[in-house]
């Protein structure tokens, strides 16, 4: 079992708990001797930073959002002087203004330990050639996993994403083991693959490491057969601190989190009150060791899990149950909570190659309508009108059942569907124009 630093990823839950109690108390005072926001939160409900001694103490502190980052837009949330910012990271946000990040030489070391550990989680070592598809630039994907790829020692590959031919390529001439790209890319790459002739046999993959946009157990099914590796998530975001904010070991069972800079919690959403480990909410981080954005108690919108077990893998780190949505991603369809994940698990349970869709949601005289424009799929004969028919009508009937209200399914021609090299658009809610 491949560890990067064995003695804080195995470490005693108590003697973890002391260290974050530690830090916590630092950060706290840190942020409010240096951010305004920070202070006139606190000083509003009573709290003052010799209040927090414990991990306990983390409820009485005020939650950080997205619109205090906007509100205080570009720097107003950063808590050392500019002078020691070495890097800017950005959001990619469709509404309102970016969310900008900042770091400091000791957050990017930090942030390239954490990618570091989440390739050596999933195998990797200074033996291996990572390949680095995420997009290079404000998004945190590229560089994130470039530095951690360097800092484990592994044979760095900047491929970035687009040029797909090329990714194949260099797949088969440089030797790559380790992939780090967004799944939906990934099933392009396979979809390329067949189209061209070309054989996963040709390559040395072992491992991927894919995030930055939601996927399911049938999608990692479908990339593990296509590109003959283990498929591994990870998590992050950019406010926090980038992809490896947590990710997942050789054991597929949970996102193992770096709770030695990261303190994670799940709370209701509508009380905000705390919740019981194993039991499903919002997750929220509080960064213990960052510089120069450690944001407190941050709610992420993403619905997950928590589980304290110690994994079979020897860690003892907490881990999280991959995000079964967002908060701000549900869709309220005549009533009924709709996530996009259960739409994508129910189809891909009845056809692991329906990978290329679209989520429509309308409204016609004020009644909502829910459609699912599906590429129809290679195995189904487009001249055979009855096949098509009853494909479709079996695809609705199912994930009706699954969502609990009605869906109508489009199929629409191979390749109508734009492709995506980042992170995919998987839903549009044209209630919204």
């Amino acid at each position: 079992m491949n560890y990067y630093k064995k003695e804080i990823e195995t470490a005693p839950r108590a003697e973890l708990e002391e260290l974050q109690a530690s830090r916590l108390a630092k950060q706290i005072r840190h942020v409010y001797d240096n951010v305004a926001p920070y202070r006139a939160k606190m000083d509003e409900v009573g709290v003052k930073p010799e209040d927090i001694k414990t991990i306990a103490d983390l409820a009485k502190l005020p939650f950080t959002t997205k619109q205090d980052l906007r509100d205080n837009y570009p720097y107003g949330m950063f808590a050392v002087p500019l002078s020691k910012v070495i890097r800017i990271h950005a959001s990619s946000g469709t509404t309102g203004k970016q969310t900008v990040v900042g770091y400091t030489q000791a957050d990017i070391d930090l942030w390239a330990e954490c990618a570091a550990r989440s390739i050596a989680s999933v195998g990797g070592s200074n033996d291996d050639f990572v390949q680095v598809s995420y997009g290079y630039g404000l998004f945190t994907g590229g560089l994130g996993m470039h530095y951690g790829a360097e800092k484990l020692g592994a044979v760095t590959i900047p491929a970035s994403s687009g040029n797909s031919l090329r990714q194949l390529e260099m797949f088969k001439d440089f030797k790559t083991t380790i992939v780090c790209m967004t799944p939906s890319y990934a099933i392009s790459l396979i979809e390329l693959m067949k189209e061209s002739g070309i054989s996963k046999e040709e390559f040395k993959l072992k491992a991927g490491i894919f995030g930055a946009e939601p996927w399911t157990e049938e999608m990692r099914a479908e990339i593990e057969k296509g590109l003959g590796i283990k498929a591994y998530d990870i998590y992050g975001l950019s406010e926090i601190l980038g992809p490896s904010v947590s990710c997942e070991c050789e054991k597929q069972c949970g996102m193992h989190v770096c709770e030695d800079h990261f303190i994670p919690e799940i709370i209701d959403p509508d009380t905000l009150e705390p919740l019981p480990a194993g039991t499903q909410g919002e997750l929220v981080f509080t960064c213990i060791t960052k510089e120069a954005l450690p944001l407190i108690r941050y709610r992420t919108r993403d619905i997950a899990t928590l589980i304290y077990d110690k994994c079979d893998c020897g860690r003892t780190l907490v881990r999280m149950k991959k995000p079964q949505g967002r908060t701000d991603d549900m869709l309220i369809i005549k009533g009924v909570n709709v996530f996009p994940s259960q739409i994508e698990s129910a189809l891909l349970g009845f056809d692991s190659t329906a990978t290329n869709y679209l989520i429509v949601v309308d409204r016609v005289n004020n009644f909502d309508t829910l459609e699912l424009h599906l590429e129809i799929p290679s195995h189904i004969d487009i001249e055979e009108r009855g096949e098509i028919k009853n494909y479709k009508n079996k695809a609705q009937e199912i994930i009706t059942s699954a969502i609990g209200v009605g869906i109508k399914v489009n199929l629409v021609e191979p390749k109508s569907l734009a492709r995506s090299m980042g992170k995919a658009v998987r839903v549009e809610d044209r209630r919204k124009k």
